[in-house]
């Protein structure tokens, strides 16, 4: 089991950048593939980007392709998301997930297992 917890969130401006951070616990960070996930007040929770056991692999949604960024660092066990270019909507809470990967470089849009318990993020326009 592992559990997360999430760090970085705030208030931006249009344009501007902000950097998330999910530390794990547990002794088998590297088992796990990782990901983020973003939920808009009146909106369903929907993925953002995925990353492999090792960070071999990448996987984003459309709307954040080319802004945003996930790394992973296991001695750390610790995944980051880069937030550039941020827009408006991109406003929401934004969680960290694990899904056990039994495959080195499997990376999937869900469902995950485990949550962290969120981190706001507002873009102003």
């Amino acid at each position: 089991q592992v559990q997360l917890v999430e760090s970085g969130g705030g208030l931006v401006q249009a344009g501007g950048s902000l950097r998330l951070s999910c530390a794990a616990s547990g002794r088998t960070f590297s088992s796990y593939q990782m990901a983020w996930f973003r939920q808009a007040p009146g909106e369903e929770r929907e993925f953002v980007a995925g990353i492999s056991r090792y960070g071999g692999r990448t996987f984003y949604a459309d709307s954040v392709k080319g802004r945003f960024t996930i790394s992973r660092d296991n001695a750390k066990k610790t995944v980051d998301l880069q937030m550039n270019s941020l827009k408006p909507e991109d406003t929401a809470v934004y969680y960290c997930a694990a899904k056990p990967a039994q495959i080195e470089d499997a990376v999937h849009s869900g469902p995950y297992d485990y949550w962290g318990q969120g981190t706001q993020v507002a873009v102003s326009s």
